[in-house]
């Protein structure tokens, strides 16, 4: 299940993609497969384990391009290892809404981006993360150890972007069939695993996600633009520096 559109990114292989907040690595596999060679990043040391272990068995059945590198980094998004303009590409894809100080890690972020690289940044969309929190306290922090810290709201999100130096582009709201699970989550209870609906809508989800039925591909293009549960914003990085007056 991708956020990010690799074709807005515009991401070319060989080209070096850092992917922030990987997670269990669902973008950086998509980046090796299109020959980039990738850095999948994360504080959480369990994660990483799984998604070197994916990266080994890709390579292992050839499903990584021949050539392609692809390894993880464990830091915090904060003060990130990597000296400046060491990427092409960059993906921040549900991670900032998480941290304490996201502008300084939007600052980052644009440091190790190359001039006339490109990042897409994915956040909760404002309307359906607003019902979630509205539903329940227990969707986000502080009761939900580390949950959501904040919501955004489009243009927020770009004055964010600009004042790091970048230029905010185009963007899209995506998984327009997640967000009325996560409503219902929140009504029956963020953590409430068991409940009848929430299993049904879960099977639903790993359905669309495993076969891409057409049925559900064409019910959430119809729902992302109205109430996806997550919008992407793509920005660049400027090839020269304004001269201050």
């Amino acid at each position: 299940m991708l956020t990010a559109d690799y074709d807005m990114l515009g991401l070319r292989p060989g080209e070096r993609l850092l992917d922030l907040g990987c997670g269990f690595g669902r973008h950086a596999y998509e980046a090796v497969r299109r020959g980039a060679d990738v850095v999948a990043f994360d504080y959480s040391f369990d994660e990483l384990v799984h998604t070197n272990g994916t990266f080994g068995a890709m390579s292992e059945t050839g499903e990584a391009p021949a050539g392609v590198s692809a390894g993880s980094v464990r830091g915090d998004a904060h003060h990130l290892p990597f000296p400046n303009g060491a990427f092409d590409r960059i993906i921040a894809s549900e991670v900032l809404e998480h941290l304490p100080d996201d502008a300084a890690a939007i600052r980052e972020l644009a440091r190790v981006l190359k001039p006339g690289g490109t990042i897409a940044i994915t956040i909760p969309a404002w309307l359906s993360e607003l019902i979630c929190w509205k539903l329940s306290e227990e969707y986000h922090a502080p009761i939900a150890e580390g949950g959501h810290l904040r919501i955004y709201t489009e243009a927020g999100m770009r004055d964010l972007m600009r004042a790091a130096g970048l230029t905010p582009g185009p963007s899209h709201l995506a998984h327009g069939i997640h967000a009325p699970y996560w409503w219902l989550k929140c009504l029956v209870g963020p953590t409430n695993d068991t409940n009848p609906l929430v299993t049904a809508y879960h099977r639903l989800l790993v359905w669309d996600i495993t076969d891409q039925p057409t049925l559900t591909r064409v019910l959430d293009r119809a729902l992302s633009p109205l109430v996806g549960k997550s919008i992407a914003i793509y920005a660049t990085k400027p090839r020269t520096v304004p001269h201050a007056r």
